[in-house]
C-alpha cells in the first residue's frame, strides 16, 4: 500500500527561519529556567522580529543608533566605551551594561529604574542623549515600512505599536544567555573543566575574596543594588528610591561572560579586571554609604592573578550567544 503523503505550506521570514535555528533547545547548563511574562509568550516569528528591532538604526532620530550600538555582540552586549554614545554622538554618563542573561534580572538600568525587559526597551529610544525619538515617531516611522507592518500584523495582529515594540525586543533578548561554562562544567564533575589557578580563584571568590556576597546564584549576581565605593557625584539608586542608603548604590552586574564587557563598573572608569579586582582588594573608595560588604581584602598578587584567571576562564562559555545582524524590513 503506498503511503500517503501530506504537504505542509508554512509561510514565514527568511530572518525568522534564522531566529528558529538560533534559539537553544533548553537554557545551557547551569542557569535556571527564562520565565516568560503571560502577556508575552515567546514564539519564533516574534524573536525574528525583536532582533531586526534590535540591530535597526531606524529606530533613532539619525537612523544611526541602534540596540546593538550600546549592547554589541562583538563587545560583549555592551559598547567597549566607557560611555554610551547615542544620537549626533552625544555621549552619556554611564557605561552600557550587558545583555547577556538579562532575562535573570529583576530590575533593567544600572539604578534599576525598569522592572522588566519590556519597559526597558523602550527607555534609550525616547532619551535624548541616546536614541532620540518619541513613541508616537518611531511607531509611524516603522509603520512607514512596509515589511514592519505586515510582520507586526502576523506577530501581534495590528499595525506597528510601542507596545509590540517592546514586546518583540524583550523576547529577543531573552534568548541571550550563556551558561555551560568551564564553571558549570567543573560542578558537574568534570575535574579538568578549571586549570589549578582557575580553582583557586574560584575558592577565594567564594570564600576569603567574599566575592559571592553579592555576585551569587547561577546568574552571579544577587539582583540588588551596592555602594562598592565607586568615586563620583552619581546619584544611582537613591534616584529612583528616595532612600539615602542607596546613595552612590547600583546593581549587581552578572559575571558571566565578564572577560568581553570591558569597561567595567556603572562609569567604565576601571578598563581592566585587573583593575577591577585591585578596586575591591583595597576596599573601594570609603563614603558614608560604602556596603559592609566592602572592605580591604589583603589579597597577594598571586591571589589576585587566581582570582582573574577564574572569571576570565571559568565564566567565559562555548555557548555565548553571538548573533550578527539579519536582514532588515523595507
Amino acid at each position: 500500500m503506498t503511503p500517503t503523503k501530506f504537504v505542509f505550506t508554512l509561510t514565514v521570514t527568511a530572518a525568522a527561519l534564522t531566529a528558529v535555528a538560533a534559539i537553544p533547545a533548553a537554557e545551557p547548563a547551569g542557569l535556571p529556567a527564562v520565565s516568560h511574562p503571560k502577556d508575552n509568550p515567546p514564539t519564533p516569528e516574534k524573536i525574528a522580529l525583536g532582533k531586526q528591532l534590535y540591530f535597526d538604526g531606524r529606530l533613532s532620530a539619525d537612523n544611526k543608533v541602534s540596540c546593538a550600538s550600546c549592547h554589541d555582540p562583538a563587545k560583549g552586549y555592551s559598547n567597549g566605551d566607557q560611555f554610551a554614545t547615542g544620537v549626533d554622538g552625544k555621549k552619556g554618563g554611564r557605561n552600557s551594561p550587558t545583555v547577556i542573561n538579562a532575562a535573570y534580572q529583576s530590575f533593567q538600568f544600572w539604578d534599576g529604574r525598569a522592572k522588566s525587559l519590556e519597559e526597558q526597551a523602550l527607555g534609550p529610544i525616547q532619551n535624548p542623549i541616546e536614541m532620540n525619538l518619541t513613541l508616537d515617531a518611531v511607531v509611524a516611522k516603522l509603520n512607514a515600512i512596509e515589511g514592519y507592518k505586515k510582520q507586526f500584523q502576523q506577530v501581534f495582529g495590528s499595525d506597528v505599536t510601542a507596545d509590540g515594540i517592546a514586546k518583540a525586543i524583550a523576547a529577543f533578548e531573552r534568548t541571550l544567555l550563556s551558561g555551560d561554562a568551564p564553571y558549570d562544567k567543573f560542578k558537574a564533575g568534570d575535574q579538568g573543566a578549571l586549570s589549578e589557578a582557575a580553582q583557586r580563584g574560584m575558592k577565594l571568590f567564594f570564600g576569603k575574596a567574599n566575592c559571592s556576597a553579592c555576585h551569587s546564584g547561577p546568574n552571579f549576581t544577587d539582583n540588588a543594588f551596592h555602594n562598592i565605593g565607586v568615586p563620583g557625584n552619581d546619584a544611582g539608586r537613591e534616584a529612583i528610591s528616595k532612600q539615602l542608603g542607596d546613595k552612590g548604590a547600583f546593581k549587581t552586574p552578572t559575571l558571566r561572560e565578564i572577560a568581553k564587557s570591558s569597561p567595567y563598573m556603572h562609569d567604565g572608569s576601571l578598563k581592566t579586571l585587573d583593575e577591577v579586582l585591585a578596586h575591591y582588594n583595597k576596599g573601594g573608595t570609603p563614603n558614608d554609604q560604602l556596603d559592609e560588604e566592602i572592605f580591604p581584602l589583603k589579597l597577594t598578587a598571586e591571589q589576585l592573578a587566581d582570582l582573574a584567571t577564574f572569571l576570565k576562564e571559568g565564566l567565559s562559555s562555548a555557548s555565548y550567544p553571538a548573533q550578527t545582524a539579519p536582514e532588515l524590513p523595507q
